[in-house]
């Protein structure tokens, strides 16, 4: 998910996105360590999406 769009995001669905995206880092990280995934670098693009809703979400919990 791009910058742009997590910007355009509700609160509530960030929040939403935010925790759906915790669950599938997880599960994605739980399925390679018991036998390589075909695509590892999904858990590096997943890892940073899940930072990128994170420092939004507290960005605007600042303001």
């Amino acid at each position: 998910m791009k910058q742009s769009e997590i910007k355009d995001l509700s609160a509530a669905q960030l929040q939403e996105n935010l925790s759906q995206a915790k669950k599938t880092y997880a599960d994605l990280k739980m399925a390679h360590a018991i036998s390589p995934i075909e695509n590892p670098l999904q858990i590096r693009s997943l890892r940073r999406t899940v930072a990128r809703l994170a420092t939004e979400l507290t960005k605007r919990e600042v303001q």
